[in-house]
């Protein structure tokens, strides 16, 4: 029997996981091999460097196993990713990473903070999450409280088709948009339907723009 050559096996391996798990493997500076699954892919090639802020990158810098949710800001897309490094004769070889995508938690409110307690919001009610005095304020018709979580975790746990991250400071629902407005350097200011005025920022617009279609 002829041997498996390590990206056949690795095909193989794949198999056993699930269609949404993509799997990938990197030497210390680069990807050697990638499976995307049906769900998330994130367009690596073998051959590309392993990035900073990734979750190899974590794994490699400390020799140890790696599990947390990457926002948007490096592939693209978020995600959450485990990666496992892996030695040789004592010497640091490379890490495989496990690539999971965001999905909601199962849950349809935001916990939210109020002055006598806590009040939970349904996702339909929320109009848009704001970052401000270093805590995540959470705006719905005609109330507002505070969340513990930040914005790149409500990435992870918000439902992708309606909310929408346009600024470092924003996420939006789009079913609470009015209208959009163009402002100056090829970026948006969305008008809500609570009143309030969103600003899209430019690392975001090109993003926004796709996903809305316009």
């Amino acid at each position: 029997m002829e041997k498996f050559t390590f990206g056949s096996l690795l095909d193989v391996m794949g198999e056993l996981f699930s269609d949404e798990i993509s799997i990938a493997v990197a030497d210390t500076e680069q990807y050697i091999y990638y499976r995307p699954s049906k769900r998330i892919d994130l367009k690596i090639k073998p051959g590309d460097p392993v990035k900073e802020g990734t979750i190899a990158h974590k794994a490699l810098m400390t020799n140890q196993k790696a599990s947390e949710f990457i926002d948007r800001e490096v592939f693209g897309v978020p995600y959450h990713g485990m990666a496992v490094p892996f030695e040789e004769n004592g010497e640091l070889q490379g890490c495989v990473m496990a690539i999971y995508p965001s999905y909601t938690e199962g849950k349809s409110v935001v916990t939210v903070k109020s002055p006598d307690g806590w009040k939970p919001v349904p996702f339909d009610d929320v109009v848009c999450l704001e970052v401000k005095d270093r805590k995540t304020h959470v705006h719905a018709a005609g109330f507002s409280g505070t969340n513990k979580n930040s914005l790149q975790e409500f990435e992870y746990s918000l439902p992708r088709e309606t909310f929408i991250r346009c600024h470092r400071s924003f996420i939006v629902n789009v079913h609470h948009i009015e209208e959009i407005y163009p402002d100056t350097h090829s970026t948006f200011v969305l008008a809500m339907d609570n009143g309030s005025r969103i600003p899209v920022s430019q690392s975001y617009s090109s993003y926004f723009r796709k996903l809305l279609g316009f």
